[in-house]
């Protein structure tokens, strides 16, 4: 990350990602530079996607990219702007934008591959705590538990930064509409895999990962 350097303004919202990140790619996700393009490849979606230098970070580690792309971060002709582009970044599997959509594109993805046969692919979708003031997250988290989409992990990334939050913690609303749900530390890598390798047999799987405060 330190080789991303530049204006820009959302280094918290990268940092707080960079554990569960790792882990996710190191030791859960089944899918390589090789397999990124398989139709059997687990699927990771960046909802948070406006601080991407941990994602690219991570992507560059495990080889998706050359390191050498990560020092031209956010110029103007770099691959690697200030959110990532599905088109430009290998390994990318959506573009992102305004706050609250990742989620209810991972609900359509796990529809999609069933549609297809497709019933071994796991999505992970990565959104922030602040994401959940978005009503579009609310619809597919009411979704998402009824219709056992059992293939659908979402990992809340909780830094203090939503301005509603929820009464109970956010796993308590989660588990409300159905899902599996766990907060654990998010720097603590035992930790987040156990959480991220938890069955949790026909219901979806939220963890939420506790970090620092934003504005600590």
């Amino acid at each position: 990350m330190a080789l991303m350097t530049g204006d820009e303004k959302h280094g918290p919202a990268a940092t707080s990602t960079l554990d569960a990140l790792w882990v996710l790619y190191d030791r859960v996700l089944r899918v390589t530079p090789a397999t990124a393009d398989t139709p059997d490849r687990d699927r990771f979606l960046l909802s948070k996607g406006h601080g991407p230098m941990a994602y690219y970070a991570v992507l560059a580690g495990k080889g998706f990219f050359p390191q050498e792309w990560l020092p031209g971060f956010g110029s103007y002709d770099s691959p690697l702007g200030h959110h990532p582009d599905r088109v430009l970044v290998p390994g990318a599997e959506i573009g992102s934008g305004s706050l609250g959509h990742g989620l209810p594109l991972a609900v359509g993805t796990v529809l999609g591959l069933r549609a297809q046969g497709l019933t071994e692919p796991r999505v992970w979708v990565l959104i922030g705590d602040a994401e959940l003031d978005e009503g579009s997250n609310h619809e597919a988290i009411a979704y998402a538990g009824p219709a056992g989409l059992e293939r659908l992990h979402t990992l809340v990334v909780d830094n203090s930064s939503a301005t509603h939050g929820w009464p109970g913690g956010i796993a308590s609303r989660f588990e409300a509409a159905g899902w599996s749900a766990q907060t654990v530390d998010g720097r603590d890598h035992e930790a987040l895999y156990a959480a991220f390798t938890a069955p949790h047999p026909g219901r979806p799987r939220a963890v939420v990962a506790r970090v620092e405060p934003k504005n600590a």
